[in-house]
């Protein structure tokens, strides 16, 4: 190592100190503050779409249900029942009464608040082959039956549809389709015409 003329070691030169890279406390706020104005337009909206959608998955929840009631039906071989109390907001399904060697376990959903249905009367006649009742099912109440076969098809004294509707949202109708086996979505009723 070289020696200066004075006789001491060289130093190194001090080495430049970099600044840390952060954000100020104004970038800081100025972001947060961009962060809740945009909140704060984007929520009302967001609202509104996330509770028209609760009747439109309500609609979807109870089709499904009917389906697999149906499909129930023809596995066990038994008349599975989806009961619909309007009253209460509720329906589920159940083996119908008098059919206790089944499978087919209970279900029963509460329909949102702001949701309500509304049911057709059956159109089908009760007769002597039909050894029910639409009134009483398992001390639930007065309320609408659709049951599904064990042959596949609707009963004909089922309703022949269930309408979901929520504040000024489009009413959504679950209609039986004419081949009176399973239900379906009907997105242009009021065009249609139909009932």
């Amino acid at each position: 190592m070289k020696l200066l003329a004075t006789g001491q070691r060289p130093t190194t030169p001090p080495t430049k100190v970099r600044p840390c890279a952060a954000f100020t406390l104004v970038e800081l706020i100025v972001v947060m503050s961009l962060m809740v104005m945009a909140i704060s337009i984007a929520a009302p909206s967001l609202k509104f779409f996330l509770k028209g959608r609760s009747h439109e998955d309500e609609a979807r929840r109870f089709l499904e249900l009917q389906r697999y009631a149906s499909s129930r039906a023809v596995e066990e071989g038994v008349p599975v029942d989806l009961w619909i109390n309007v009253k209460q907001g509720t329906y589920g399904m159940a083996a119908s009464r008098g059919y206790t060697e089944t499978k087919t376990n209970n279900t029963s959903f509460t329909v949102d608040k702001d949701v309500e249905m509304q049911v057709s009367q059956p159109t089908g006649v009760l007769t002597q082959s039909n050894w029910w009742t639409p009134l009483n099912v398992r001390g639930r109440g007065a309320m609408a039956i659709i049951r599904c076969q064990p042959d596949g098809f609707i009963s004909d004294i089922s309703p022949q549809y269930v309408k979901f509707t929520q504040g000024q949202e489009p009413e959504i109708w679950i209609i039986e389709n004419p081949n009176h086996t399973r239900y379906d979505i009907d997105l242009n009723h009021r065009k249609s015409g139909r009932l």
